[in-house]
């Protein structure tokens, strides 16, 4: 069955590989060939007699046809090289076994009619060199095909270039000469400090500064620019960046990491525009929100956007005692819920309502009995809203309103209102309906023992429809940027830094305080469009243009955090101010301005419903009106 096996392969070669074949074949039997001969040359010195020619003669084109046949029938010609195995060696050896003993046969047999003696030194001579040159080349080939597939696939393909030579910039050099996966091969680094300039890390030298990299780029021809500052601010990341424009190198950051759960090459990733902010970001420390949110039983509003799915994925990662996720978009809760099951292994309890209907609200609350609120639902978008002022006002104020007295009347432990920049001396319908959210969870925030809380923050990085993801696209789809006006200027802040603030505020003892987080000075819009554009390798004004198309209705050039007559207080963490809630306004004489606001646009009177709000906003109601109110 073997020999039909064998030769119905034959039959099979195709004809590109009987090239391969037949140079197999001819090299063994040249192989076997020598060895015959060099068996007789060394026992004989050399000295070829008549017999020993004539016994060559008879008997090499024999046992070369006997070899060949033998590696036939043990199937060593189906043999590829890289993948034999030690059956493989077995199989040989058996073929080395019926070629030694056919070359015995054949010397006996040439003793007996030749008339040549017997030599028990050739025949060893032969069994030892057929086999070892029948192997060697065998075994040479795999040797090779196993450093040749290790060279291509464990041999790093990128030379990669670390900027830094401190803490962050020594675990990434490290790391890439431990793992032997490494898709990177270090072959320095550059880092300003005059001091490093000879160091030696892990056998890297320091080729130079940054000002360096574009002539070391060029030198040893570096693939990739790894960024390894922990403490780079967004001014130092965006100098290194726009110094590695000017070459062909990926420019890649290492994100900050715990040094207790370790560094992996994987976490280098691409320069993002959070990387470019022009301050460092906010570090929390979190403890104290694990401690106050274990436990708890905790509803989220608007939990399919942004700032709420994120909040869901810090909160569930605290140990809550039930997660609510509520929100009016079916599909948006879907995904967040999806993600939560699949990715975290955490079932939160999904619930499909509007902030608007009170008697919705308030089976959820009578259902989930919530302790801690997050209220993040609110319509952001500025222009929209300044279209739709009737039902802006209805989400964004009748919904905090609904969603604040519902959990006072509950008993609910803190509730935390999502509020924003555009709250303070408003000049839209979105900032006016925030403004008087955030005077409706003040005066609450005197009605009972619930703790109410306000974060008060600027543009938020990456979220849902805001600034940069509609800058990107803009980009993507070949220019130009659109920005409205050129001293256009906001605060802005990363989505890790909103949610952080938004916990933290939250275990902080609260009676209707706002909390600021510190983000520095504003950025104008156009530089942040300028950095866009160079994150995408493009030249501002060259590759895409930039126009101007004019303040839209609502808009202002530039934001604050906080009015002038707010006084700010230090908190735990120096980098959240606290405005104390010490001008709430009576919630009786707020009650019934609301009441008056929604009745105006129950009637769809527009004008008159945006003028009310934008009095109670700005604080155009006189004060003789709210103690007539309250007395």
């Amino acid at each position: 069955m073997q020999k039909k096996g064998t030769l119905g392969w034959l039959r099979q070669i195709p004809p590109r590989r009987w090239a391969g074949f037949l140079r197999a074949v001819f090299t063994d039997i040249l192989l076997i060939s020598a060895s015959l001969l060099f068996s007789i040359g060394l026992v004989q010195d050399f000295r070829y007699t008549a017999p020993d020619r004539a016994l060559l003669q008879w008997l090499t084109p024999l046992i070369a046809v006997v070899g060949v046949g033998a590696l036939f029938i043990q199937g060593m010609y189906r043999v590829h090289s890289r993948y034999a195995g030690i059956m493989d060696i077995f199989r040989l050896l058996k073929a080395s076994v019926g070629i030694s003993t056919a070359c015995l046969v054949g010397m006996l047999a040439f003793a007996y009619y030749g008339g040549r003696p017997f030599s028990l030194a050739e025949w060893v001579l032969f069994g030892f060199l057929s086999t070892t040159s029948l192997s060697a080349p065998r075994i040479g080939r795999r040797l090779y095909d196993w450093y040749v597939a290790y060279a291509r696939n464990q041999t790093p393909r990128r030379r990669a270039l670390v900027v830094g030579g401190g803490d962050t910039g020594e675990v990434v050099m490290r790391e890439t000469r431990r793992n032997p996966e490494a898709e990177l091969c270090v072959v320095g680094f550059v880092d300003d400090d005059p001091q490093k300039q000879s160091m030696y890390i892990h056998g890297y030298p320091c080729l130079g500064t940054t000002q360096d990299i574009p002539q070391i780029v060029a030198e040893y021809g570096v693939h990739d620019v790894i960024i390894a500052i922990s403490s780079a601010d967004g001014g130092v990341v965006r100098r290194i960046f726009n110094i590695c424009r000017s070459t062909s190198a990926r420019v890649r950051i290492v994100p900050t990491f715990e040094p207790t759960q370790g560094f992996q090459l994987t976490q280098i990733r691409e320069v993002n525009i959070e990387d470019l902010l022009r301050r460092a970001p906010v570090q929390f420390d979190l403890r104290p929100v694990a401690d106050y949110i274990a436990g708890e039983r905790v509803l989220i509003t608007g939990a399919g956007g942004s700032i709420g799915s994120e909040l869901a994925r810090q909160i569930a990662d605290l140990g809550p005692a039930s997660l609510a996720l509520l929100g009016k978009g079916e599909n948006s809760i879907y995904q967040i819920d999806h993600e939560l099951r699949t990715r975290m292994n955490y079932e939160p309890v999904c619930v499909i309502a509007d902030v608007r209907d009170a008697a919705r609200i308030e089976a959820v609350f009578r259902s989930e009995q919530p302790t801690l609120v997050f209220h993040a639902a609110a319509h952001k978008h500025v222009p929209l809203m300044e279209a739709n002022p009737i039902e802006a006002i209805k989400n964004n104020v009748l919904g905090t309103w609904v969603m604040a007295e519902t959990a006072l009347r509950h008993g609910v432990r803190k509730f935390v209102y999502v509020s924003t920049d555009k709250a303070v001396d408003p000049v839209s319908i979105m900032g006016a309906t925030k403004r008087v959210g955030e005077m409706i969870v003040s005066a609450l925030a005197c009605e009972g023992k619930t703790e109410f809380a306000i974060v008060r923050f600027g543009n938020v990085l990456g979220s849902r429809g805001s600034l940069v993801p509609t800058l990107q696209a803009q980009i993507e789809q070949g220019g130009p940027v659109r920005i409205t006006h050129p001293d256009m200027q906001r605060y802005f802040m990363s989505i890790n830094e909103a949610v952080h603030l938004i916990l933290r505020a939250g275990a902080f003892t609260s009676r209707g305080d706002i909390y600021i987080l510190d983000m520095g000075e504003p950025i104008k819009i156009i530089d942040m469009a300028h950095d866009l554009i160079r994150l995408y390798g493009l030249v501002p004004g060259q590759d895409i243009a930039i126009v101007f198309t004019g303040t839209r209705p609502g808009e202002k050039l530039h934001e604050q955090l906080c009015y002038d007559q707010e006084v700010l207080e230090d908190t735990a963490n120096s980098k959240i101010k606290r405005v104390r809630n010490n001008t709430a306004p009576n919630w009786r004489w707020l009650q019934s301005q609301l009441e008056t606001l929604l009745n105006l646009c129950e009637k769809e009177q527009a004008d008159a419903a945006r003028a009310l709000l934008m009095e109670l906003a700005t604080g155009k109601l006189t004060l003789h009106e709210r103690r007539a109110v309250g007395s």
